[in-house]
């Protein structure tokens, strides 16, 4: 399933990047910057569909997968990748902005094991926090869907 959908889910981000990196919060950025920055770690056939940035690391979601870039060090040369295969996504949950400083939050989890049917099966959740004003519903709807698609064809329903 292509994630072109999360180009609209993003439109309504607002915010301060630098300030909402200080509230660990992710901030859009723009599908153009996100290429000429990151296209070197792109598999063939792999397209960017929406990136937010956290101060100077990035999440990245592609038509193949979700990529998070961890830059390290003062002058963030330095940068560790870890990619997570969109067919591996099996649930997600969201807790929208309530009143005053709260933020969006999107969990997804996924299986980690290589072999999706293997006798121990290792599943890891990654929490996503965006500012009050974005709208996490959309994202939401596109991660759900995937996980459902991945949940029945792993089940063989």
């Amino acid at each position: 399933m292509a994630l072109k959908g999360m180009m609209n889910a993003a439109k309504n981000l607002g915010g301060n990047s630098i300030l909402q990196g200080a509230l660990n919060n992710y901030s859009q950025i723009s599908k153009e910057e996100l290429e000429s920055e990151y296209s070197l770690y792109l598999m063939d056939d792999e397209e960017i569909n929406v990136g937010f940035k956290l101060i100077r690391d990035a999440l990245i979601f592609t038509n193949r997968r979700i990529i998070f870039t961890d830059k390290q060090g003062a002058t963030g040369t330095k940068m560790r990748i870890e990619s997570i295969n969109l067919y591996s996504v099996v649930d997600v949950t969201m807790e929208t902005a309530g009143f005053g400083f709260d933020d969006s939050e999107l969990t997804f989890t996924y299986i980690k094991t290589a072999d999706l049917k293997a006798h121990h099966v290792e599943y890891i959740s990654h929490k996503l926090e965006f500012p009050k004003k974005y709208d996490v519903q959309p994202l939401y709807k596109l991660l759900q869907e995937l996980a459902y698609e991945n949940c029945c064809r792993i089940n063989g329903l």
